[in-house]
């Protein structure tokens, strides 16, 4: 069995930063594209705000293995059992959810097992690797 090398806080905590400055883009650029037009019907902006804050991390999760922030950084997050698959959407959601309502606090134990899990992978089951 091959030694998985996870990545700590630091790595973490820079694809984290890297995604608010990513969502700060696409809120802007949202801004931007809607006033463009005069009257857009309230739906398409909450639509927007559903995307930008609530899908944004699930969906590239469970699709592409990761955020933009994760990508940038070469992290993946996978299922625990078979790190070849992502986590499913409904799990990610979970995650995510977890990891807004704790903020950092869902970090603190990064460091504190071998496989690097935050609470919001414990929770799921799932693990934040090196892509390969």
């Amino acid at each position: 069995m091959e030694m998985q090398n996870y990545p700590g806080v630091s790595t973490r905590v820079k694809a984290v930063v890297t995604d608010s400055i990513i969502l700060v883009i696409f809120i802007v650029g949202a801004t931007y594209f809607f006033e463009s037009f005069k009257n857009v019907p309230d739906f398409a902006r909450i639509l927007a705000f559903i995307f930008i804050f609530l899908l944004y991390d699930p969906l590239l999760t469970s699709t592409l293995g990761g955020t933009i922030g994760h990508m940038i950084f070469g992290i993946r997050v996978k299922r625990e059992t078979n790190q070849d698959k992502n986590i499913l959407f409904p799990l990610a959601i979970i995650r995510y959810l977890v990891k807004v309502l704790l903020g950092w606090i869902s970090l603190l134990t990064v460091s504190g097992n071998k496989k690097g899990k935050a609470i919001h992978d414990i929770i799921v089951k799932s693990v934040v690797i090196y892509k390969d």
